[in-house]
């Protein structure tokens, strides 16, 4: 009987533990770092061949690191544009708005676009968290 007590507890506590995991549909946590997803944040932004979103790692404060995620944009153009990413890096998520990021010069509309993208995400997460 214990056994089976303690299973079930058990269980319960995990239900719980993922449904916390999982703050909407926009944000989620990976422990104790938040991960915003730019899908529908900005579904409006496009680069040259369309929307460009990014999942943003945050934690303490800072931008841990940014993914790019499926997108039609050229894949050579796009791999130059993913360089703006960078400088978003160890960023104060507080700051982050007023960031200067230059576009790159030959992949200007798509990385204008991921720079739109982790701006709009970060502000997003700064209003929600």
């Amino acid at each position: 009987m214990r056994k089976i007590f303690y299973t079930v507890a058990i269980a319960v506590c995990l239900l719980m533990a993922m449904s916390f995991t999982v703050k909407d549909g926009n944000i989620s946590y990976e422990g104790k770092t938040a991960v915003v997803n730019t899908s529908k944040i900005g579904a409006n932004i496009e680069g040259y061949a369309g929307p460009t979103p990014v999942k943003i790692y945050i934690r303490k404060g800072k931008i841990q690191k940014i993914e790019t995620l499926k997108n039609s944009e050229t894949p050579e153009f796009f791999e130059e544009a993913k360089a703006v990413l960078a400088k978003f890096i160890g960023a104060d998520i507080k700051k982050v708005s007023s960031k200067k990021v230059d576009a790159v010069s030959g992949a200007t509309f798509s990385s204008e676009a991921l720079i739109k993208n982790v701006k709009a995400g970060v502000e997003y997460y700064n209003k929600k968290k």
